[in-house]
């Protein structure tokens, strides 16, 4: 049978006041409070923090304070991410963020969900994976739903909220976010 935190992690039902989901979120609160309030310039310490925190990362993750997540265990980043002021990662499922990602302030990434019908959604929510292309930059204010893939080298707009997957080199803003146009990668860089 499986615990809780498997089903959470494999996208199943499950229960989010199990002692364990609840003792290991403790866990992250607490560490993000020391982040957030006691270490908030980078210090040694503060990346002492992160590393315990957010323990699958690249070389050269760098969070600016404030930040939030649910777990951060549930976090997997490549080289060179960064993000900026007040982001939201509620990591119940995987949330797997590729190399060179950038995130302006305020970007939420969300991976739970709850069921639509009310009596379920009292004790039960259940959680998608999103996943982050290398070579991305994601624009302030934006919200990336449960379940989205962005593919790699694609810039959000800010203010935009991603309900579908965005394909490779690809421009996308607004409410819902939508394709504006497919990025040239090569004739940015030679310009």
């Amino acid at each position: 049978m499986k615990t809780e935190k498997e089903k959470m992690i494999s996208g199943e039902y499950y229960i989010a006041g199990d002692p364990l989901l609840v003792k290991e979120r403790r866990k992250a609160k607490n560490l993000l409070h020391r982040l957030n309030v006691t270490e908030y310039r980078l210090t040694k310490k503060a990346k002492e923090i992160l590393t315990e925190l957010i323990p699958n990362t690249g070389k050269s993750f760098y969070i600016e304070p404030p930040f939030h997540c649910d777990y951060g265990y549930n976090m997997i980043c490549g080289d060179n991410v960064y993000f900026n002021v007040n982001c939201v990662v509620l990591d119940c499922a995987p949330v797997t963020i590729g190399s060179n990602v950038f995130f302006a302030p305020n970007v939420q990434i969300y991976t739970a969900t709850h069921p639509l019908d009310a009596e379920l959604r009292k004790t039960l929510e259940n959680a998608l994976p999103v996943s982050i292309g290398d070579d991305c930059w994601i624009g302030g204010n934006s919200v990336i739903c449960p379940g989205v893939t962005i593919g790699k080298g694609c810039v959000i707009g800010a203010g935009s909220v991603v309900t579908k997957d965005i394909p490779d080199n690809s421009l996308a803003v607004g409410n819902p976010a939508k394709i504006i146009r497919k990025l040239n990668q090569e004739s940015e860089s030679k310009s």
